[in-house]
């Protein structure tokens, strides 16, 4: 994408900033790029494979990012949710990043493997993307491609679950966190989890055993469900990091839903728009408090 190229390499021609994270294409296929010289500028690329959430590098906790400089950051627009988060919750200014949209057609579920994008090879966040066009940026590049094919398939499983019994529910939760070996990807990859020090690793006292059995899976993984309340963006990042093949969108969506059917509230590329989380109105409805 020769105009993505084009930008990054002005804005580190002139100091604008000292990085520009983008994505490149390496030898297994398309990887998250930082790029700190003009002339390395032509490696950024933009495919259906740039899968990525490149806005958990604005993390304040990934300190070693901010000694390169200010930041040139390249989103989608799931992406640009997890930029306007971070700016909602102080943990990022937002004079301190560049933010570089593209416009997306949908990106694939493997960033390893073919670009085409099927219905049998779209990410599952893609269908339906009412942000295929960035808001908010500093920058906006490339053309609207067509909308991406397929269906969201986590909505439909999500649908079928609730259809369900609650015990039949448990089974599956019980079923499907008990593959969980605990290696924390999902919080690692997440924009969205940059505590310093998490919750789970707390030992003194321990809320949450580390230990990779159902008792602690459970715990650890509706903490952090709950923790994403009003806050997850959608990118599904978490999901595609598990080894495991744990549905934890499945988890994401539904509490998304219950946000948005009891506070009126999705997951906003505007940093102004107030979480539920963090914020009260007297009108709320009170109806969990017995």
């Amino acid at each position: 994408m020769k105009e993505l190229q084009e930008l990054a390499r002005k804005l580190l021609t002139d100091g604008t900033v000292g990085v520009v994270i983008g994505w490149e294409e390496g030898p297994r296929g398309i990887r998250p790029y930082f790029c700190t010289r003009p002339e390395d500028a032509d490696k950024l690329v933009f495919t259906p494979r740039c899968v990525h959430n490149l806005a958990t590098y604005l993390s304040p906790r990934r300190s070693n990012v901010r000694e390169l400089g200010k930041v040139a950051v390249v989103v989608k627009g799931c992406d640009n949710k997890a930029v306007a988060g971070l700016v909602r919750e102080t943990q990022l200014k937002r004079e301190d990043v560049v933010v570089i949209g593209v416009r997306c057609g949908g990106v694939v579920l493997d960033p390893y493997g073919p670009a085409e994008l099927t219905a049998n090879t779209v990410a599952d966040r893609c269908p339906g993307c009412d942000v295929r066009e960035p808001h908010n940026t500093d920058h906006l590049v490339g053309e609207l491609p067509p909308p991406p094919p397929g269906e969201q398939r986590t909505a439909k499983l999500m649908s079928e679950l609730e259809k369900s019994s609650p015990d039949q529910r448990w089974d599956f939760w019980i079923e499907q966190l008990s593959k969980c070996v605990r290696c924390n990807a999902c919080r690692e990859v997440c924009p969205m989890c940059f505590c310093e020090r998490c919750l789970a690793d707390k030992t003194q006292p321990q809320w949450i055993d580390s230990s990779p059995h159902p008792r602690g899976n459970l715990a650890w993984h509706l903490t952090r469900a709950m923790h994403q309340a009003g806050r997850c963006a959608g990118c599904g990042e978490c999901e595609r990091a598990c080894p495991m093949d744990i549905p934890l969108m499945l988890l994401n969506r539904k509490v998304a839903q219950v946000v948005a059917d009891s506070w009126g509230y999705k997951s906003s590329e505007d940093p102004a728009v107030a979480a539920p989380i963090g914020t009260f109105n007297k009108d709320d409805p009170q109806e969990f408090i017995k």
